[in-house]
């Protein structure tokens, strides 16, 4: 089997991208969203996704905002008790432990902080980003070198990506959906938008059904591997 979980980042950093990531969910393919719970619309996230219990929601570490860490990055001490910090914070909201675990410009790849991250997923038997049987797809992104690609996150670009790049298994299409509202100031901006209107595009959907890719949300990993075993 073949199985896409298109998960959104920054859940909680703005009430447009909030708004956004909703709409992706229900009128998209969105099915998982990783939530950072030191924003300004945190608690907002918290009560949609209250409302949408077909949404998974894991935990986006939040280190380093968008170039103001809230944290001093070479104190790795200092790194891990703030990510557990977090991590309880976020159980606090939501009630319970996330689905996943993934961060904020992927400070998980850093090896100072691997072990950090790998602490809490172990201890929760979570999936992490990069270090799970889910295969990380970050190419459905458009920016880099500073300049605005949105060639790269338009319905043509991923239905190409959705034929040559989605085999066996898992895998989590990374994406960004969002509102630009001025909450949360990114050098990642309209872009967001497009990327909304992609992930709404029924086009994808209809491929995606084609192709046999089957949408499932993080929340239905464990099951599907117990099944698969």
């Amino acid at each position: 089997m073949r199985y896409c979980i298109v998960n959104g980042d920054d859940f909680g950093a703005s009430r447009g991208i909030n708004r956004g990531i909703i709409e992706a969910h229900e009128r998209g393919i969105l099915t998982s969203t990783s939530l950072m719970v030191n924003m300004p619309a945190t608690e907002e996230a918290v009560a949609l996704a209250r409302r949408s219990p077909g949404l998974s929601l894991g935990l986006h570490v939040n280190l380093t905002n968008e170039g103001d860490p809230v944290v001093d990055l070479d104190d790795v001490s200092a790194c891990r008790e703030e990510l557990w910090r977090q991590f309880h914070r976020f159980a606090t909201l939501t009630g319970r432990v996330p689905t996943h675990i993934d961060s904020h410009h992927n400070l998980q790849r850093e090896a100072r902080f691997t072990s950090c991250f790998m602490e809490i997923a172990d201890a929760s038997a979570i999936p992490l980003r990069e270090h799970s049987p889910v295969r990380y797809f970050s190419s459905f992104y458009g920016q880099w070198d500073g300049e605005t690609h949105l060639e790269q996150i338009s319905t043509e670009k991923l239905l190409e990506m959705l034929e040559s790049e989605f085999g066996h298994g898992f895998t989590e299409l990374s994406c960004h959906p969002g509102y630009v509202d001025t909450d949360f100031v990114s050098c990642y901006a309209r872009e967001r938008e497009a990327e909304l209107v992609t992930l709404c595009d029924p086009r994808i959907r209809t491929r995606l059904d084609e192709l046999g890719i089957e949408l499932v949300g993080f929340r239905d990993v464990p099951r599907l591997l117990e099944e698969a075993s």
